[in-house]
């Protein structure tokens, strides 16, 4: 582990040489705080989304309408977490409605490329964040960080296809074990 600021910090996961702008395919896990459960409950294997997890789908979904970029595959708003498969294509444009400026040299050095995994991932959260404060949900945040996979074959696509259609059905059974937030 390495040390920034003489504290520890964990490595990024990241693919050294890779550029998440880049049109491909990528499978992502995003996580609440402390792994609260805010977005429903699962009934008989299947997720009952509330009020929460109906905000976070529509932001998931809204993701896709405001950006040019993006296509959405498999996803699944879990009491927790969300898994989802995001396709990032050639076409890109400005998010306006969700762009943070970075006119700050110190933030535009730090800050995620334009249309990169990353700034899209920070916008949703961003966005999931505003509306959960905005209805009293103060407590509320996302675990920092994301997980991410290049997907890099049309097999791996089908086995993560697989593990978002089936996770609801693995909930009881798997809940607190860790692999259940992420698949290789």
């Amino acid at each position: 582990m390495a040390l920034f600021q003489n504290k520890y910090r964990i490595e990024s996961i990241r693919l050294k040489d890779w550029d998440y702008s880049s049109p491909w395919w990528y499978y992502v896990t995003i996580n609440t705080k402390g792994h609260a459960e805010y977005f429903g409950k699962i009934v008989k294997g299947k997720m009952d989304l509330n009020e929460l997890g109906s905000i976070a789908e529509e932001e998931w979904l809204k993701t896709k309408s405001l950006r040019s970029n993006i296509d959405l595959d498999y996803y699944v708003i879990m009491p927790n977490h969300i898994h989802g498969i995001i396709i990032l294509n050639n076409e890109k444009r400005r998010d306006v409605a969700r762009y943070v400026s970075t006119q700050n040299i110190i933030f535009s050095k730090i800050s995620p490329k334009e249309n990169s995994l990353s700034a899209i991932i920070r916008s949703f959260k961003s966005a999931v964040s505003k509306r959960m404060h905005e209805l009293g949900f103060y407590h509320f945040s996302w675990q920092s960080r994301f997980y991410e996979r290049i997907i890099r074959n049309e097999k791996e696509l089908m086995n993560i296809r697989k593990y978002i259609e089936q996770n609801p059905m693995k909930w009881d059974i798997e809940k607190n074990d860790y692999e259940n937030l992420i698949v290789d």
